[in-house]
């Protein structure tokens, strides 16, 4: 199996298979592609193609051959569900990871891109993370298992290339927020969760909201829409091994985050904060001069997503 160049590019009929289309990673993903032009888009539901069953896979790619693919199907969850189901996001990850890189090279995938998640990098890694701190340090006990099959997912591409010649890249983006986000009150993650907090404190006429932690970690946070845009640059001008990350090199508090959503949501109280609770990873700064330097950098800054995200939570309620 050839590698591509740089100078290689997705071509309008290439057929494409995005997988975890419905969640908002993959949902991004595929509105790039239709926005430029892509019609041979191939997407299937979870009740369609549970890709945990390895013959279920299998039978799929045998009989679609897609040429590329977006690898965006995982289980996710915030730091309550990570801990919680410890088990099964290790081992639903894996199988899913498994089994759409292995039919990937069995079937010829032109290009694979695997997207992984910040949280592989170690609790204490220095900060802006770098592409090479992986596997320097402790893994954030949280998360931990959702970060090894993520980890597993970045060296399984890694070790396809090496052996087989396959052109699969890993790409892992910040923390993301958008268009179909989750806002499951106990599953989701700190920003959908703050925006239904104060959503639902405003409505109720509530005089506080509370916030988990001290509301001193930093974290960063990436539009899902800039995402696809950059995996969609990406794989036209990635072909490497080991990983990239997506982000924009800026971060805030959650104190501040929390303020920029009360602010968008229009909540007058106060904000209280819960200091019983877990604060999770002190900071998350991804270093994005790999990605930079290739070109790209993104577009729709936090204010702005904020409300693009707080319209898409009011059009579901």
């Amino acid at each position: 199996m050839t590698l591509l160049t740089k100078t290689d590019t997705l071509e309008k009929n290439s057929k494409i298979f995005v997988a975890g289309h419905r969640g908002m990673v993959g949902s991004a993903i595929y509105r790039k592609l239709q926005k430029e032009g892509y019609q041979n888009i191939v997407t299937k539901t979870s009740s369609e193609l549970d890709l945990r069953d390895q013959q279920a896979v299998a039978d799929f790619f045998a009989t679609e051959k897609p040429d590329y693919v977006f690898l965006a199907a995982a289980k996710v969850g915030g730091i309550v569900a990570n801990n919680t189901y410890r088990a099964d996001f290790l081992y639903e990850n894996l199988a899913i990871q498994n089994n759409v890189i292995h039919q990937s090279y069995l079937n010829g995938v032109t290009k694979l891109m695997f997207l992984g998640s910040s949280c592989i990098y170690p609790k204490m890694a220095p900060q802006p993370l770098k592409e090479d701190y992986l596997l320097t340090g402790t893994l954030e006990p949280t998360n931990e298992p959702y970060a090894i099959a993520k980890i597993a997912g970045i060296k399984m591409c890694d070790a396809y290339r090496d052996q087989y010649g396959c052109n699969f890249v890993s790409v892992m983006p910040t923390n993301l927020y958008g268009l179909n986000d989750n806002y499951h009150p106990e599953n989701s993650h700190v920003l959908p969760a703050l925006i239904r907090k104060f959503d639902e404190a405003k409505n109720n006429g509530s005089k506080e909201v509370i916030i988990w932690g001290t509301g001193s970690p930093m974290r960063e946070f990436l539009y899902a829409d800039d995402l696809a845009d950059a995996c969609y640059f990406l794989m036209e001008n990635y072909n490497e091994p080991n990983l990239i990350n997506i982000g924009t090199g800026e971060d805030l508090t959650i104190k501040d985050l929390a303020l920029a959503v009360k602010k968008t949501v229009g909540f007058e109280g106060e904000l209280v904060f819960d200091i019983t609770k877990p604060d999770g990873t002190p900071r998350k700064l991804m270093d994005v001069t790999k990605l930079h330097n290739l070109g790209w950098k993104h577009q729709i800054e936090l204010e702005e997503g904020l409300n693009l995200a707080y319209q898409d939570y009011l059009s579901k309620k």
